[in-house]
């Protein structure tokens, strides 16, 4: 297996909360001391986090499932269950979550940065918990929610200063490994490098990160080579240098033409992704000048490359000619974009509650007599009854009776035997209506039962 990856898919699955414990205290001459079961724990998060230390997603190709601690289910005297553990996912600086269909969910850039990527679900409540007036002795517990579970695709953004962007065999991994201490592996023959390389250089006071972006080739942006995979490695750069090879052999390219068809291709990703990158600055490093007929090349054609306002290097990786000049340069331009960016603000965590003034529920026909309950506390409801126990079924119809949803069928032409589902379409409660059967929090009947239900 290759030793990198920037794209992950993973399925999270966070903790479910512990079910809520339904038990009665009891001693010497006090046989019915009162409920005192406790709650269920929470279910743990799944949460990713920024860590320097990580380079690759690679970890996720190899466990592609992830799940949270459960929280513990509560037990008597009053003792509540323990919270599930929380699953933290480590990814590199420069990822981005995004859902299954392709949705932006996070962009994590800066050490420690994190994001709750599921949520655990929420303990359930104990008979102490549930006890009232007048259900002074619930004989029924709340059962724990599940936690969220979804797939997740990770994509991995290289944060870099500089980027290195040209055709294969160009010398953008020579051009690294000459300016720093990365040492990418290099070879004469298209497609050396699979994987962006970083290298950190020094210019004067400047430090700054370069990268090279492999498999740039006229097709890339729509898949061909390797460019669909890693052109947003370039997204985030400051600037990026066109490195041209000059001592190339094939009839059919020359350093003009090479910057042309690169060009085009980002220009082809940009407008794919919405990743607008042509006010990025460019210089051009006109490559492999060692070579006597490539330095004659690389003079023929510098003229017309500054007539296009790029300024212009010759260098070479192999005798690192004009490498100082290039990286100092490229320090100039990293330094006045650093200069210019707006200040970095402190992370805010922005609260947006949903409306109180909405509806808590809705009911939609859904054929003859028919009716289907929408809305969170329903959904919610129904996932913390335990329909074994005949009291807890009778507490979840005093719920929604006092939600309004018996008033809310009668309006919408329900009659008597109506057929009403709660929950997700693909695992609903369904219940036959009753309109004559009370409802109103009363207990009915001794402990675990409900007389209302036959």
């Amino acid at each position: 297996m290759a030793e990198f990856a920037d794209r992950a898919e993973v399925r999270v699955r966070a903790g479910h909360g512990g079910h809520g414990c339904a038990s009665v205290h009891r001693e010497k001459f006090k046989p019915l001391g009162g409920p005192n079961g406790g709650n269920g724990g929470r279910g743990g998060d799944v949460i990713i986090e920024v860590d320097p230390g990580t380079a690759t997603l690679l970890d996720f190709h190899r466990r592609p499932m992830r799940k949270a601690g459960d929280g513990k289910q509560g037990s008597g005297s009053n003792r509540n269950g323990a919270d599930g553990a929380d699953l933290l996912l480590k990814v590199p600086d420069g990822t981005v979550v995004k859902t299954a269909d392709g949705e932006q969910l996070a962009d994590l850039t800066g050490a420690g940065t994190r994001y709750v990527a599921a949520e655990g679900g929420k303990g359930g409540l104990g008979n102490a918990a549930l006890a009232s007036v007048r259900r002074k002795a619930p004989g029924f517990a709340l059962r724990g929610e599940p936690g969220q579970e979804l797939v997740l695709v990770l994509e991995l953004k290289t944060v870099a200063d500089a980027g290195l962007v040209g055709f294969p065999n160009a010398g953008k991994s020579s051009l690294i490994a000459a300016m720093s201490a990365a040492r990418p592996k290099i070879a004469n023959y298209p497609f050396t490098t699979l994987t962006p390389n970083l290298g950190v250089v020094e210019a004067g006071q400047v430090q700054f990160v370069v990268a090279d972006v492999p498999g740039l080739i006229p097709g890339a942006s729509s898949g061909k080579g390797l460019g669909l995979d890693f052109l947003r490695h370039v997204e985030r750069c400051k600037v990026l240098v066109h490195v041209l090879d000059c001592a190339v052999q094939d009839p059919g390219r020359d350093p003009i033409s090479d910057l042309d068809a690169v060009e085009a291709e980002l220009a082809a990703y940009a407008e794919l992704t919405g990743a607008d990158m042509a006010d990025r600055p460019r210089l051009v490093a006109l490559n492999k000048i060692d070579v006597p007929d490539a330095r004659e090349l690389a003079d023929l054609v510098a003229p017309e490359l500054a007539a296009r306002g790029l300024p212009v290097y010759e260098v070479s990786a192999a005798s690192t000619e004009g490498l100082r000049e290039l990286t100092f340069g490229m320090a100039s331009v990293i330094a006045a974009a650093r200069a210019a960016a707006p200040p970095v603000e402190p992370t805010r965590i922005v609260l947006r509650p949903a409306p109180v003034a909405g509806p808590d529920f809705e009911v939609v026909g859904t054929g003859e007599n028919s009716f289907r309950i929408v809305g969170d506390k329903p959904r919610r409801w129904i996932m913390q009854t335990d329909f074994s126990n005949d009291e807890a079924v009778g507490y979840l119809a005093d719920r929604l009776a006092k939600l309004g949803i018996e008033q809310a069928l009668a309006e919408a032409g329900a009659a008597a035997g109506a057929e009403v589902l709660i929950g997700d379409e693909d695992n609903s409660v369904v219940f036959d209506w009753d309109p004559d059967v009370p409802a109103g929090g009363v207990m009915l009947g001794p402990r675990g039962t409900d007389t209302r239900i036959s």
